[in-house]
């Protein structure tokens, strides 16, 4: 049999007769179906390998994520037996169920028995009968029928317990290992789906479970019957994160290290009282990310000009935006690009992010009087060559940060503005006199985060509407740059059409928008003469600086991203 179906592969000229020997010498080896083995040398893809499979054994092929789900078929088969067999219900009818399997050879005669109904095999790839049992069952449906299966009455307990005897089983039931197992799947589905955030809510009777992707949350997948693991899921995670189980009054803040693969994550904990119980948003952070200023996301024009500026010897670099726009990340690859063993680099931050090799990092303490202020003036007497302020809040930590600049210290940090120019504004209002802004700060960056057109669903969007072209029009003719003479009629506009892979959203990832203003000698002598944000803007502009809106549109032409998007996240050009 196994010979009959390497030779059918080799006379659909899928695999050569030296492909098929190497498989079967492994197979003799591993004992593993030559199938597999061919896959996971690369020598065909799965999909064509159960074709042939289809063919011989006269077992239709499906396509899963092209296939409608039959909803009652699915209530045939609990998730228990879909996750064991690892089959996925398609349809039923006339009291037969067709079942999709990756093995033709699988013997479903258990699952028969089981089931009480006749069963019609089709052959699907095991990636999409798994993705399609998470998504129709919903994730760690298998576990939370095992968990009622096993102890339904600690399972019922819907109101926070009163006695010290129920708290004590709801910390047994954190600790049992089906409840570990359900809180590692959520958060394992969240890491796979790219989320930043995991946000779990109580309302009254059920609870929602929301992950945010690329800036956006979307609800999760889960069993309707999770809700009733409510208590022990959350006391799971307050174990993990060494946090008080008992208290449900407070809120609280903890952090644990877990480790996927290879990849360590730092899970930042924040837990709040509300009316039905309590909230928990876990953020997701790599331990270790590559940063550099080529994934910044900066247009060519504006990585040249970010490389020199921070290779200057003196001086404030200020990044400016709201929160989650990306500003520490790019703190981050500015002080990876200039370390080296030649200077000292201390950062003082609230929280520490990310992990830098090489560099000093330290973390705030406000509840003990460790403020940024405080922490600036230690890390002055500590030699250092640059420095970095998380964020300059108050008069006195500005102050702090441009004397450091004035003494031949260059230093970074971020201010919440909405652009470039605003930044300086911001520094006056909070007592900065304007020489010392001038003669202190290099550039004011300001920057946003985007989203990612989708490049599985991607394609050309011809329904642009005539006001979005004459908006981008505008806004090029204002510029002072090389697109001055684009037309938006010549623009070519991308979208895309929504698939699994990206939610049905049509975005996938995100990259980042910058506006940088360089202060040079004009731009100080406005600050001198403290100059409006509209005129500080508008000479910046005149000199060949590109607004947000504007190294949008760029993003928009290069088509990576929609107009839509460049308007959600931007304001107009006034």
């Amino acid at each position: 049999m196994i010979i009959k179906i390497g030779q059918m592969l080799i006379n659909k000229k899928l695999i050569t007769s030296e492909q098929l020997e190497a498989a079967l010498q492994e197979q003799a080896k591993t004992g593993e179906l030559l199938g597999v083995i061919l896959v996971k040398k690369g020598f065909l893809s799965e999909e064509d390998f159960l074709k042939v499979l289809s063919e011989q054994f006269n077992v239709p092929f499906i396509k899963l994520k092209e296939t409608a789900i039959d909803p009652s078929a699915i209530k045939k088969v609990p998730a228990k037996f879909a996750w064991y067999y690892k089959v996925m219900p398609v349809k039923f009818m006339d009291n037969k169920l067709v079942i999709a399997s990756s093995d033709p050879l699988r013997s479903l005669d258990d699952l028969r028995i089981f089931l009480g109904y006749d069963l019609k095999p089709a052959l699907a790839s095991e990636a999409e009968i798994m993705e399609a049992i998470k998504e129709h069952y919903g994730v760690g449906a298998e576990t939370v029928e095992g968990i009622i299966a096993k102890a339904p009455k600690e399972t019922r307990e819907q109101e926070a317990p009163k006695e010290t005897g129920k708290i004590e089983d709801i910390e047994k039931l954190a600790e049992d290992a089906s409840v570990v197992k359900l809180v590692n799947q959520i958060i394992l589905e969240a890491y796979q789906k790219r989320a930043t955030d995991i946000h779990i809510e109580p309302f009254r009777g059920k609870m929602n479970i929301r992950y945010r992707i690329d800036g956006v949350l979307y609800n999760a997948n889960v069993p309707a019957d999770i809700e009733r693991f409510f208590l022990a899921i959350i006391s799971r995670i307050k174990i993990m994160s060494r946090l008080n189980i008992v208290e449900r009054r407070l809120p609280q803040d903890g952090r644990t290290v877990i480790k996927i693969g290879q990849e360590e994550l730092d899970l930042r904990i924040s837990i709040i009282p509300t009316r039905y119980g309590e909230g928990m948003v876990i953020r997701i952070l790599p331990m270790s990310m590559l940063f550099s200023l080529e994934r910044l996301g900066l247009v060519p024009e504006d990585l040249e000009i970010l490389a020199k500026l921070i290779k200057k010897p003196h001086g404030i670099i200020l990044v400016t935006g709201p929160t989650g726009s990306g500003k520490s990340t790019t703190l981050y690859g500015c002080l990876n690009d200039i370390k080296s063993s030649k200077n000292k680099i201390i950062t003082i931050e609230d929280p520490i992010e990310y992990e830098l090799e090489g560099i000093i990092q330290i973390q705030v303490l406000p509840e003990i009087g460790f403020t940024f202020a405080q922490g600036l003036r230690s890390i002055l007497r500590h030699d250092p060559d640059i420095m970095m302020v998380g964020e300059i809040r108050d008069f006195e930590t500005a102050e702090l940060a441009i004397r450091s600049a004035l003494t031949g210290h260059l230093v970074f940090s971020t201010l919440h503005t909405n652009d470039a120019a605003g930044a300086v504004a911001r520094l006056l209002n909070i007592g900065i006199e304007p020489y010392l802004v001038a003669s202190s700060v290099e550039a004011f960056i300001a920057q946003r985060l985007v989203r990612l057109i989708c490049p599985e669903c991607k394609e050309i969007d011809t329904a642009v509407p005539d006001n979005i072209r004459t908006i981008i029009s505008q806004d090029i003719a204002k510029s002072n740059t090389g697109l001055k003479h684009l037309r938006a009629a010549e623009i070519k506009f991308y979208k895309g059409r929504g698939c699994k892979d990206c939610n049905f959203t049509g975005y996938k990832g995100r990259t980042a928008i910058h506006e940088i203003l360089v202060v040079d000698k004009a731009i100080r002598e406005l600050m001198l003469k403290k100059a409006s944000t509209d005129e500080l803007r508008d000479k910046a502009v005149s000199q060949g600086m590109k607004t947000l809106r504007l190294c949008g549109w760029k993003k928009v032409i290069d088509g990576l991203t929609t107009p839509e998007e460049i308007l959600r996240v931007t304001q107009a050009e006034e």
